[in-house]
């Protein structure tokens, strides 16, 4: 019974040491136990204070968060921002302005916020190193979002990848070539590598190099080119475009080369293209223009 009176005296001792040591001092144990019953009291009272306060501004800030995402949605609704930009900076603003809230709320239940954000960005560092690759394609998706380099429906050259861009997402985007295969090429490489986009924009210039043989009436081919041209109402004259260039380019081997050039809507290119090559190879054989091959000649002599 001694040892537990004993064992009851240095509790109170201690809790009360913490709170009034100069009643401990006198041997006035009542006191010391009114000051720790009033000391948790006042303690349960401010802690609930915080609480209350801390549910008060929680529920300010959620509604203020709430309407600015709500402005900035239907800002970006005027200036007609692309969908998936729109909903992704939303998301990020949405978040970053959660993690705020959380930390002012802490920091009134009077938690040290300063090793709550330490751990954050301990954790957020630890993630990053473990996901650089993934964080880098979404970075670059950002930076395609924003500066547009390319558009959905753009034909591009990129990474070694020909073809129509088909979708654009946060990490990578999706590419389909002319014979239909879907090609995921992440957005990482898009952004910072050589990208020739060939609908930016709204005209292309469309080369060919055309072949007579030595012999071959120059003058005739020239006109035949030009009649060739005039005949297809795709083909741009003048403008905001060059005339049509027809010239002598080379005097090759074998034959004698003659370079044209013409621009174009960008939409017609190919159809100019191909049509082009196979309106010369039948027009030149009807007028009589030879379109040579590699040959050799041979001299034999007897000795």
């Amino acid at each position: 019974m001694g040892e537990l009176d004993s064992l009851q005296t240095d509790s109170i001792s201690v809790l009360a040491s913490l709170i009034n040591k100069e009643a401990i001092a006198n041997g006035d144990y009542e006191e010391a136990i009114r000051t720790v019953i009033e000391t948790g009291v006042d303690m349960l009272m401010s802690f609930t204070s915080r609480v209350v306060l801390a549910i008060i501004v929680f529920c300010i800030l959620k509604w203020v968060i709430k309407k600015l995402n709500k402005g900035l949605r239907k800002a970006m609704e005027k200036r007609n921002t692309e969908a998936s930009l729109s909903s992704f900076l939303s998301s990020v603003v949405n978040i970053t302005l959660n993690f705020l809230m959380i930390i002012i709320v802490v920091g009134i239940l009077g938690i040290e916020t300063s090793s709550f954000v330490a751990l954050f960005a301990s954790a957020g560092v630890a993630i990053g190193m473990a996901l650089s690759g993934t964080l880098q394609n979404f970075a670059g998706g950002v930076m395609i979002m924003l500066f547009k380099p390319f558009k959905v429906g753009d034909f591009l050259d990129a990474q070694g990848v020909v073809g129509t861009v088909k979708e654009i997402q946060i990490f990578n985007t999706l590419i389909a070539t002319t014979d239909n295969k879907v090609i995921i090429v992440p957005n990482g490489g898009l952004s910072t590598g050589i990208v020739t986009n060939y609908s930016k924009e709204k005209y292309r210039r469309v080369d060919f190099e055309f072949s007579i043989g030595y012999g071959d009436d120059y003058d005739k081919a020239k006109v035949v080119l030009q009649n060739l041209i005039n005949a297809d109402s795709r083909i741009l004259q003048g403008g905001e475009v060059a005339e049509p260039f027809i010239a002598l380019t080379k005097l090759n081997s074998s034959s004698v080369d003659i370079v044209v050039r013409v621009w174009v809507d960008a939409a017609n290119y190919w159809g100019v293209y191909f049509d082009m090559n196979e309106a010369v190879y039948k027009e030149f054989s009807k007028q009589g223009l030879n379109i040579p091959y590699p040959q050799m000649d041979v001299h034999v002599h007897q000795a």
